[in-house]
C-alpha cells in the first residue's frame, strides 16, 4: 500500500512539477508585497496546502528556487528559514487527504484514515504553536549556529 502511495505521489510530483504550479503560486506570492511576518504567514499556508497534495521533498525541491529568493530579500535569516521549512513541510505531512505520514499510521496501526488524522491533528496544533514560538524568537533557531562561528 505504502508503494502505490509512494508511486502516486511521484506521478503527482512530476505533473505538478509540468505544469509549474507551485513555482506560479510561489512567484504569486513573492509579487504580493507582503512584510516579513504576512510573508512567512502565507508560506506557512502555501506550504500547508501543498502538503494535501504532495510529499515533503516534492514540496522542498519545487519551491525552494522561487521562495528562497524573496524570503532572503524580505531581511529573514536562511538558516532559521531552514528550520521553519522543516517544520512546515513536517506540518503539512499529517493533513488529510495526502499526507504521507497518516498513511504509514494508518498501515502500522490498522485504523482507517479518518480516525489516524483526527488523532493527528493535536500534533498538527503543536507544529503551528511551534511555528509561532520560532517566529516569535528566531533566536532558538538560531543560537546554536551562532556558537559555531569563528571568532
Amino acid at each position: 500500500m505504502i508503494a502505490f502511495i509512494l508511486a502516486g505521489a511521484a506521478f503527482l510530483t512530476g505533473a505538478m512539477g509540468f505544469t509549474g504550479i507551485p513555482r506560479t503560486l510561489a512567484a504569486w506570492i513573492g509579487e504580493q508585497g507582503f512584510s516579513p511576518y504576512a510573508l512567512l504567514a502565507a508560506l506557512l499556508v502555501f506550504f500547508i496546502v501543498l502538503g494535501f497534495f504532495l510529499d515533503g521533498i516534492s514540496i522542498v525541491v519545487l519551491t525552494v528556487s522561487v521562495i528562497l529568493p524573496m524570503v532572503m530579500a524580505a531581511g529573514i535569516d536562511p538558516i532559521w528559514f531552514g528550520v521553519f521549512l522543516v517544520l512546515v513541510v513536517e506540518m503539512s505531512q499529517i493533513t488529510p487527504p495526502v499526507g504521507f505520514n497518516l498513511f504509514v499510521l494508518q498501515a502500522i496501526t490498522g485504523r482507517d484514515i479518518f480516525t489516524v488524522a483526527r488523532y493527528a491533528l493535536p500534533y498538527f496544533l503543536l507544529l503551528v504553536l511551534a511555528a509561532a514560538i520560532l517566529t516569535l524568537f528566531p533566536e532558538i533557531a538560531l543560537w546554536l549556529p551562532g556558537t559555531m562561528s569563528a571568532k
